[in-house]
């Protein structure tokens, strides 16, 4: 089955780009393309008439997309609704990437997929309307929600509180938000195993919750890379724990924001390894040298 990549720059794409075999599957070269730009688009999809595309693509500058809704839609809407056409009119498949921040954070539990979003910010908003641009295009979709990504790549969570463990002896982390981290390696994991199933017919098409396993705060988060930094540093900074309003940001962030990954392990027989896991793995690439 032939696999189209969307995306080349971000931490889901890199992780993509570093499993280029899989069972049935021949993934094509990740190229650069403006999701925006439905000609382009369009143009490179007819030149690889995929069968399956994985969309690795989004606009994830959260507190950026206060001040640009516009391409914070454009991307994260608009990009996956003409995904979602192309394949609607070619007969594909497409797996798409969503986020936990369609929820508000109000429920006191683990969401499943059958809770009702409420979007805080721009940026959950952006992803909620690509999410039901695709249910409305195309029935043979799979779009994951995951949480919190982390890997050696780009910008994330992990990169900042490493830098900072080198610079500072305090770190002040929001302990009041809860949610599940998520290895890119793992979340990339996720989708070819998706990808496997629709190449041999037996893929259940919707919407599911994939995170690494076990939740945290970003406080604990913190807590657990400082500590896996030490081994290579020997640096052990203070982590401090804040409340959100002690660190207010431009977007709001929902409080909990832990997913319930239970259907997803039904549905593909692959469950998610533990987040610390993944954090050790990323560290260690990114410190032992």
């Amino acid at each position: 089955m032939r696999v189209t990549i969307i995306g080349t720059s971000g931490q889901l794409a890199s992780e993509l780009r570093r499993r280029r075999c899989a069972p049935g599957l021949t993934l094509l070269d990740v190229e650069k393309v403006d999701v925006t730009d439905v000609g382009a688009l369009r143009a490179l999809l007819e030149r690889h008439r995929p069968e399956l595309i994985l969309n690795a693509s989004a606009y994830t500058a959260v507190d950026r997309a206060e001040s640009e809704p516009e391409r914070a839609f454009a991307v994260n809407e608009s990009g996956p609704r003409h995904l979602a056409d192309w394949c609607a009119q070619h007969g594909a498949a497409l797996i798409h990437v969503s986020t936990d921040y369609v929820f508000d954070g109000s429920k006191p539990s683990s969401y499943v997929e059958q809770d009702q979003p409420a979007p805080l910010s721009v940026y959950g908003a952006s992803k909620l309307a690509g999410e039901d641009a695709i249910r409305r295009a195309l029935p043979r979709h799979v779009i994951l929600r995951t949480s919190w990504v982390f890997s050696a790549h780009g910008q994330n969570f992990v990169k900042t509180m490493l830098r900072l463990a080198r610079e500072r002896d305090e770190l002040r982390v929001i302990a009041d938000q809860h949610g599940r981290p998520t290895a890119a390696a793992d979340l990339a994991d996720a989708m070819l195993r998706v990808a496997e199933r629709v190449q041999t017919g037996s893929a259940r098409f919707g919407t599911f919750h994939f995170a690494g396993t076990g939740s945290t705060s970003w406080h604990g988060f913190a807590e657990a890379i400082v500590a896996e930094q030490a081994a290579f540093t020997e640096r052990r900074p203070r982590v401090t724990a804040i409340g959100t309003t002690d660190y207010p940001l431009p977007a709001k962030r929902p409080a909990n924001s832990v997913l319930d990954t239970a259907e997803f392990a039904r549905a593909f027989a692959h469950n998610p390894r533990s987040w610390r896991e993944g954090l050790r793995e990323v560290v260690q690439e990114l410190l032992a040298t």
